[in-house]
């Protein structure tokens, strides 16, 4: 095959713009907007706009470039810190603010709404929603909200216990709120909507507690809900029902669906959209199965998984205006590792074969890089973008070749397989520079160990419903072979050519789970890390080119703007996220402990803020009671904190820095103050609800003795480290 992507077309008109300069483009389009606030009109056009950001990606493509160039490749080290706003939630952060009028909008964890003035960071107001703590409990991966969307003199806010919530932008006084899930259900909503033609878009997560995912679209007037598309079947499906569910239910076994051991089938629409208005498509990604393993979701007659489960882990296009369903492309066909689709999708026009193509671009979980025709949802190409084990490659199909010793659902033993369920690439904004004709990815490498769960029943009261044991990568405490592993997670930024379906150049970075990314016209790529670094490269060599110490992890992705004809560039830093909470905390202690200090840094040229003096980070020492209990209990202990307490405090209880590591918790010595915790929930107001419905008091008490045990097991392993060092210090 041979592509072009139409450098020259797009370098023309850079050129035209370029000669008007930064200040004669807001002439152009303005700081301003108008009373009539956002239109179909200006986000159809956002691209002309370069002095604001309305839209998640800042265009219906999510290109996530900005051709904004006073910032640029020869005097990016005179940028500095213009101004800075501390938070006030202490998790992960991973919102892209929006831009308009000269005012910016963020959201925080918890679901919380900022307004600030873009040019000198004063407070304008505040929204909380007042999400009940208890609520984090039904989320995987963090109590995070990746932003806003924008439409009239609205916004709109997903909440993190499933509202959609209205607000004026001026005051951030509530003007509708509806509720769009079962909340009696682990619904959840962590994506930004997107609005087309006043319709409000948004889905849902929830997967791995067990939901059936769907998304939606809400009358920005008032909320009432115009139509919902859902994902998955429910087995039910006859006559009247669409027929893309009807087509969905033949590659399922449905009376599993109808049974008591379904969880709903999983298919949420967690993040990544994108809209072509000249097609008039709404491409969306779907996520993983519910439970995972496909022998529990969808058993053959064999007691195997079977079939292509339908729409899981697929790119799908709509019609906005109705839902009506026009085509799909699934990426892992019966999903069984978490393979999301869910990642950032991005459009744009290349040549193939001679002939111009509207194309979709997207490097989901699976560690393959997808190009298709965003037309006809026609497979073009796919080639893998990191290492990876599960498949053979991609035939000229579009289907995998799938690695049988990996299909842990059909052997029925535990494999490790590359990548875990972290992916590849996860929700992290990739970014494309058209004039380069690059795709940036942010990119990470980790294996995991997926071990089928013997008899596994669904517990639909709390805990991940997976169908694997989630304690079967555990590493023991052996330094060594903790090393050894650590040594094998990576995390890298990757310049991907689409046409050549390879990489250009690669950045190394010192950890995994770094943060989004954002391309500009002055040839920088932007990316903060979880060395706790924002920095700039060079878009073509991939050169780092100036840096700044954010003090906490970045995850979240840039964007710019202007005010007043001057550029700023900001990013809302703050660590955390699935990785944040569910690694080894060894794993990112290996680089040092990462916390988090949640803030909006905002930089422009000549900036002279400085961020407050940095206290050192110290954990406190294990110091746990002697492990007395019996071998039995231990192990019991081990189950179950593995299906109910990992998702948060970690595998082997090893935790990090977002949430209590509770090796050092102050509960550990007492056994009554344990079982308030976990079993009666006196601490639900801080997420920590109660486990009774799920676990015994006799269960309760097993896993407080595996975490005693695993915490005297480290304080050992940390005191021969430190008897080695020392000695080491001594020669």
């Amino acid at each position: 095959m041979i592509f072009a992507t139409g450098k020259a077309a797009w370098a023309a008109k850079l050129l035209v713009l370029g000669t008007l300069g930064v200040g004669a483009c807001n002439e152009m389009y303005g700081d301003v907007m108008g009373d009539g606030g956002v239109t179909a009109e200006m986000l159809v056009g956002a691209g002309a706009d370069h002095a604001n950001w309305i839209s998640h990606g800042r265009t219906y493509d999510e290109q996530r470039f900005s051709p904004l160039d006073q910032v640029n490749a020869e005097n990016v080290g005179e940028l500095g810190l213009a101004w800075y706003a501390d938070m006030d939630t202490a998790r992960g952060q991973e919102a892209t603010p929006l831009v308009m009028d000269g005012k910016l909008y963020l959201t925080t964890a918890w679901s919380k709404v900022k307004a600030f003035d873009a040019a000198t960071g004063k407070p304008l107001w505040d929204y909380d929603p007042e999400v009940p703590g208890e609520t984090g409990v039904k989320v995987c991966c963090d109590v995070v909200n990746r932003g806003l969307a924008a439409w009239g003199n609205s916004l709109f806010l997903g909440t993190l216990d499933g509202r959609l919530v209205s607000l004026d932008r001026d005051t951030g006084e509530v003007q509708w709120e509806v509720v769009t899930v079962d909340q009696s259900m682990a619904y959840s909503i962590t994506g930004a909507p997107r609005v087309i033609d006043g319709k409000v878009i948004i889905g849902n997560g929830g997967a791995e507690f067990g939901v059936r995912g769907y998304i939606a679209a809400y009358d920005a007037a008032d909320g009432s809900e115009l139509w919902r598309f859902y994902t998955v079947p429910d087995g039910n499906e006859g006559g009247e029902s669409p027929q893309y569910l009807q087509d969905a239910a033949e590659t399922w076994n449905t009376e599993v669906l109808r049974s008591s051991d379904s969880i709903g089938g999983g298919g949420t629409v967690w993040d990544s959209m994108a809209y072509d208005p000249e097609l008039d498509l709404l491409y969306f990604g779907v996520g993983n199965g519910s439970p995972w393993n496909q022998a529990y979701r969808s058993p053959g007659e064999d007691g195997t998984g079977e079939g292509d489960n339908l729409y899981l882990s697929s790119i799908v296009a709509i019609r906005p205006d109705t839902g009506e369903y026009v085509w799909h492309y699934q990426t892992t066909p019966g999903e069984t590792w978490d393979y999301t689709a869910t990642q950032h999708i991005i459009l744009a026009d290349m040549e193939v074969d001679g002939e111009e193509r509207k194309v979709l671009m997207q490097a989901p979980k699976n560690g393959f890089f997808y190009v298709l025709d965003r037309e006809t949802g026609e497979f073009i190409s796919a080639e893998e973008y990191i290492p990876q084990n599960w498949a053979e490659g991609i035939d000229e199909n579009g289907r995998p070749i799938f690695n049988p010793e990996a299909r842990i659902d059909k052997t029925g033993q535990p494999a490790l397989v590359m990548p875990g369920p972290l992916g590849g690439h996860n929700w992290h904004p990739m970014a494309y520079h058209p004039g380069e004709g690059l795709v940036y990815i942010p990119a990470f490498e980790a294996a995991s160990v997926y071990a089928p769960e013997e008899n596994w029943k669904p517990d639909v009261a709390r805990g991940f419903n997976v169908g694997f044991n989630l304690g079967a990568g555990d590493l023991p405490p052996d330094l060594g072979i903790r090393k050894e592993v650590y040594g094998t997670v990576k995390g890298k930024l990757m310049a991907w050519d689409p046409v050549a379906q390879k990489a250009r150049w690669v950045v190394e970075h010192a950890g995994p789970w770094n943060g989004g990314l954002l391309a500009t016209g002055g040839g920088l790529v932007f990316q903060g890390n979880s060395s706790s670094e924002f920095a700039a490269y060079n878009a073509g060599s991939g050169e780092k080119l100036w840096s700044f110490g954010a003090q906490t992890g970045v995850v979240a992705p840039p964007m710019t703007y202007t005010v007043n004809g001057e550029q700023y560039v900001a990013v809302l830093a703050g660590w955390g996220g699935a990785y944040a909470i569910t690694a080894d905390g060894h794993l990112v202690n290996d680089q040092g402990p990462v916390r988090n200090i949640s803030r909006l840094l905002v930089f422009k040229l000549g900036g002279e803020a400085e961020l407050p003096e940095m206290r050192e980070l110290v954990n406190l020492p294990l110091d746990p009671p002697p492990s007395r209990a019996s071998a039995e209990e231990i192990a019991l202990g081990k189950e179950k904190y593995a299906r109910y307490c990992a998702v948060c405090h970690a595998p082997a209880a090893v935790g990090s820095t977002v949430l209590p590591d509770l090796r050092r918790s102050g509960t550990l010595g007492n056994a009554r103050s344990w079982e308030a915790v976990v079993h009666e929930g006196i601490l639900k107001d801080n997420g920590m609800v109660s486990f009774a419905d799920s676990l015994s008091k006799e269960e309760v008490q097993a896993i407080r003795a595996y975490v005693i045990a695993r915490a005297n097991e480290d304080k050992a392993l940390e005191a021969a480290t430190t008897a080695e060092a020392e000695q080491v210090a001594r020669r």
